[in-house]
């Protein structure tokens, strides 16, 4: 069981709890299949999360009397099939070693196979709509091509742009340093740490006060046997609005081995802490590679110091 917070804790640190819970859902896709492109490829991955829809999107229609799931009982929504489309649903997420086989079969008696498993640990991704077309010039099928080298694209661009941002940023500077244990080196004094564990991971967090800035640091220590541990995604906003802020992320390591440690620093400043009234809470969660929230913080905004 864990100890309660000392009173004085509260007044930087409003609230930190684990959430294993609550997932993140950002990373959906859609992308599309050609199927005379991997003409020797029979069986198609779908990566699904539990309780989002994916939606299979053909170049003709499907025959609904012969488009089955095996094994899908208690684990899948009734397949929905009619028209060029198929509804597959998850009632959970499946677990890592599940794979559903479905097979779809077009009006021309031509079947595709497919295997339903969970988002990969490396790319965590959820396939939202998947188009499948067997001519690869149809106009539907350049079309869709077309979007997903687009997307594509703008992932990259984003990506540059983001790490030119942090090679000039005070902030990334900052973390960095905190995240490989040098804080004396920072400006930052420690306020209060607190600590708590669970089944897979302990997770102890410090909480810095700086000027016109706050930091907080997440020291990890993986106990899953089989599975590194790696940030995803960190969600900063307003305690008051829900309004999301920018706020510098760095992390010691790319990922955390089963048995090893590592440790992730956030960096904010005091306009992260700005709502319409005046200073307020900022909300830090942070996101691990199967898409649970492994913490949440809610920072009080006298953690900034004039």
């Amino acid at each position: 069981m864990r100890a309660l917070l000392p009173l004085r804790a509260v007044l930087f640190l409003l609230l930190l709890a684990p959430a294993s819970l609550a997932r993140d859902r950002d990373k959906v896709a859609v992308r599309t299949i050609l199927r005379s492109e991997h003409p020797g490829q029979w069986t198609h991955t779908l990566h699904v999360t539990g309780q989002v829809a994916c939606v299979l999107r053909f170049d003709q229609p499907v025959n609904p009397a012969k488009t089955r799931m095996l094994d899908w009982e208690g684990r899948f929504e009734p397949l929905l099939a009619g028209g060029n489309k198929v509804v597959v649903e998850p009632l959970h997420d499946l677990g890592g070693d599940e794979r559903i086989p479905l097979v779809v079969t077009l009006a021309d008696g031509s079947e595709v196979s497919f295997l339903l498993a969970p988002p990969s640990p490396e790319e965590q991704f959820t396939d939202q709509q998947v188009n499948v077309f067997e001519d690869r010039e149809s106009y539907n099928a350049v079309l869709s091509s077309l979007y997903d080298a687009l997307g594509r694209e703008r992932v990259l661009k984003e990506e540059n742009e983001r790490l030119r941002k942090e090679e000039t940023s005070e902030d990334h500077a900052l973390a960095a340093l905190l995240a490989t244990g040098a804080s004396t080196q920072t400006p930052f004094i420690e306020k209060l740490r607190w600590s708590f564990q669970e089944a897979d991971a302990d997770v102890e967090v410090v909480a810095f006060s700086g000027k016109t800035k706050a930091a907080v640091v997440f020291h990890i220590k993986n106990h899953d046997p089989g599975q590194p541990w790696r940030l995803t995604k960190v969600h900063a906003f307003s305690a008051s609005s829900g309004e999301p802020r920018t706020v510098a992320v760095k992390a010691n390591r790319a990922s955390i081995v089963p048995g090893g440690s590592g440790s992730v620093a956030i960096v904010a400043d005091k306009s992260a802490f700005m709502d319409k009234g005046g200073p307020g809470q900022l909300v830090l969660e942070i996101f691990r590679h199967d898409g649970l929230r492994q913490a949440y913080v809610m920072l009080d905004h006298r953690l900034v110091r004039k």
